[in-house]
């Protein structure tokens, strides 16, 4: 189903027109109500006046993770405090959030994306649905649940956790949709088919996010659920699930070009790729009042590809990510970087600044180990020093990243040691096809 077809079918010359005039909306508003924009801006030579279509978006600055950290909480905000209604943040590279602020119209705007999302896998009014992304500061749990009562379905907000609850309601509510990671899912089915309850399940669609998944997994859902699985592709500093979703014909994930304005760039010289090339994926939000970012920096590696596809929308499709540009983990569709990691590990006694990350997927799960060198005299100690070593580290790597892991100690120089850059993740997880 076609949500919104005046917009997900417009021409491509509409489409550019729309975008030209929204860019050049967003430009003049950055530049007189964000001093850091207006600052980068002046620096370069830029004002508001020389934007004057999508051809001229090469000439703005970038947006990285950086930039947010420096003007965390609120300094990329546009609007005043007083027309906020809301906060959303995940996890960045110095331990700080990567936040995001909304005004009323940007929650708005994020329902109907999310709601084209929904209606593209099939969900209508008639539906149920299970939201079994997590609620809170992360944007999955609230931006599925806003997309489906926009949509007008009946929403159960489950989040994760308790698996048991989860498939009684399933079952009981008979719930026809559900949105969640694809690894929680699997995991999901593989309950209800060891408890003989698949007949007794009404699902017909999923929607899976938040963490990189492979075709095999999507095949194996289906027919194990006997559903039909989609992907879905958010950033809570874009506006988390809703930037973009698969149709039945499952060639890429159509971006809703209205609202965010995509490039792919060369990472290392920084210019735009033609379509069709490889690169990282740059995204400008065009109608955002909150927190409007000018070409933020996702780091996924990608391509798009904008012929029209055969579902009849016209707008761009983001081809299946090849990796990233840099170091960051999504485990259990949490964002981890070595760095938090590091971070922690430095503020506990005993410990050297040596650390291996491994990580690997069993069962449809993620496993999530950190093996940690510590001082010599840890190992002639008693065991129960260095079970209390463990909980420590086990304890502060908790706090700092939301995940619960496993910690093994191992003896100095177990681990790869360099002068040059030291590898400190091993990911046996086959998330890139």
């Amino acid at each position: 189903m076609i949500w919104n077809k005046s917009k997900e079918c417009m021409s491509r010359d509409e489409l550019v027109a729309l975008q030209g005039k929204r860019l050049a909306k967003i430009v003049d508003r950055v530049y007189h109500n964000v001093p850091y924009y207006r600052e980068k801006m002046q620096e370069m030579g830029l004002e508001p006046g020389d934007i004057n279509g999508i051809e001229d978006v090469e000439k703005l600055p970038f947006t990285t993770y950086e930039d947010l950290n420096k003007n965390y909480p609120f300094g990329l905000a546009a609007v005043p405090r007083s027309e906020l209604v809301r906060v959303h943040a995940s996890s960045g590279t110095t331990g700080k959030p990567k936040v995001a602020v909304y005004t009323r119209r940007d929650i708005d705007i994020w329902a109907e994306c999310a709601a084209r999302c929904l209606a593209m896998a099939g969900v209508t009014r008639d539906d149920v649905i299970q939201v079994g992304y997590g609620y809170g500061l992360f944007t999955g749990g609230l931006g599925a649940h806003y997309g489906a009562e926009k949509l007008g379905a009946l929403v159960l907000p489950m989040s994760a956790g308790n698996t048991r609850k989860l498939i009684d309601m399933m079952i009981d509510m008979d719930v026809t949709t559900i949105a969640c990671t694809p690894s929680y899912l699997l995991h999901v089915a593989e309950d209800l088919q060891k408890e003989g309850l698949i007949d007794k399940i009404k699902l017909k669609y999923a929607i899976c996010g938040a963490e990189p998944w492979t075709d095999e997994m999507r095949n194996k859902m289906e027919e194990l659920l006997h559903i039909k699985a989609y992907d879905i592709y958010g950033l809570t500093e874009i506006c988390g699930p809703g930037v973009g979703t698969d149709c039945q014909y499952h060639n890429g994930l159509h971006i809703w070009e209205d609202h965010f304005l995509p490039e792919i760039i060369d990472p290392v010289t920084q210019k735009q790729l033609p379509a069709g090339e490889t690169g990282e994926l740059v995204i400008t939000t065009l109608t955002k009042e909150g927190m409007p970012l000018l070409r933020y920096r996702t780091k996924d590696l990608t391509s798009l590809k904008y012929e029209q596809c055969q579902c009849g929308r016209t707008t761009a499709r983001i081809q299946r990510f090849k990796g990233r540009t840099d170091d960051m983990l999504i485990i259990r569709g949490v964002n981890v970087f070595p760095s938090q990691i590091e971070a922690a590990l430095l503020t506990i006694d005993g410990t050297t600044p040596h650390y291996m990350i491994v990580v690997d997927r069993v069962d449809n799960e993620d496993t999530f180990e950190v093996q940690v060198e510590v001082e010599e005299k840890f190992f002639s100690d008693e065991v129960r020093e260095l079970e209390k070593l463990t909980k420590t580290i086990h304890n502060k790597l908790k706090v700092a990243l939301g995940l619960n892991v496993k910690v093994k100690l191992v003896e100095p120089n177990a681990l790869p040691h360099s002068d040059g850059k030291t590898k400190h993740v091993t990911d046996n997880r086959k998330l890139y096809n």
